[in-house]
């Protein structure tokens, strides 16, 4: 069974997604139900939804939804990884509300998407650091190019779990770059982060992609961080673009088909529910 821990629902009846506009065959309407079909085919058991970068006033507006999605019958969604601001005043508020509520189990702030400096900024790290000790992980979806700033934050919290999303969006479709080799391996070597194998079927050819193209990159963050500190995710509906989540799914079980039970456990389910408590 597997467990997805990245999920996105997109309903722009209920919410506001300013992204969405220069989204292209994304900017559209993806529901629970559209995904749940060929997630109980593929065998998933339990999901965490990922948030979608709603629109700042709507965070937990967002929250809300995915909390109602999950009180219908038979709902694999098990909690939410919210959206957050960390360079804004009102943070501190925020995480206190969050702390309270059971069904929030941790944030992300897309970075690649946000200035290059924000990780820097003092009141971001500060904001961080109130992660420490407590039972929420923060997200990190960055691009190599911002690795050195990043790895400097994580250095910064060694107390945070930091989740590293999607292999750390490496060049699939342009070959192997040393800036992603060499940063995946100093990611590995902070013991506080997780890598996520999620997201690597949008960075390749997603009309030709093959389990092939796909296997360096995922063979490399899973040899760095070893069995003990990844996670599974979809990325649904971005898997989409790739051919969806059935191939995911397919690609995954050949990837791994040469490992052990207990290793393709780990990945696929149990480190998740250990992080998350679930």
């Amino acid at each position: 069974m597997l467990f997805d821990t990245h999920l996105h629902i997109v309903d722009r009846r209920a919410l506001t997604y300013p992204w969405l506009a220069g989204a292209g065959e994304l900017n559209r309407d993806s529901l629970y139900e559209d995904y749940a079909r060929d997630a109980m085919r593929c065998g998933i058991s339990n999901v965490l939804h990922m948030e979608v970068d709603v629109a700042p006033e709507r965070i937990e507006d967002e929250t809300n939804y995915v909390r109602e999605v999950s009180r219908h019958p038979d709902c694999l969604v098990r909690g939410v990884v919210a959206a957050c601001r960390p360079e804004d005043d009102g943070f501190a508020a925020y995480l206190e509300r969050s702390l309270g509520d059971p069904f929030v189990k941790g944030f992300r702030r897309v970075l690649h998407v946000a200035p290059d400096d924000t990780a820097t900024r003092p009141l971001f790290r500060e904001n961080i650091k109130r992660l420490s000790a407590t039972r929420m992980t923060f997200d990190l979806c960055v691009f190599p190019h911002q690795f050195e700033t990043i790895l400097a934050l994580v250095d910064q919290c060694p107390d945070v779990r930091f989740i590293l999303d999607h292999c750390a969006n490496p060049p699939i479709k342009s070959g192997m770059s040393d800036v992603w080799r060499k940063g995946i391996t100093e990611f590995a070597r902070r013991s506080n982060v997780t890598a996520k194998i999620s997201g690597v079927i949008a960075y390749g050819d997603l009309e030709n992609w093959s389990v092939d193209s796909l296997r360096p990159f995922v063979e490399h963050t899973i040899e760095g961080f070893g069995w003990d500190r990844v996670v599974w995710g979809s990325d649904w509906p971005v898997c989409t673009l790739g051919g969806g989540l059935t191939p995911w799914v397919a690609a995954t079980h050949a990837l791994t088909a040469g490992c052990t039970p207990e290793e393709r456990d780990k990945l696929y389910q149990a480190n998740a529910k250990r992080i998350w408590s679930i």
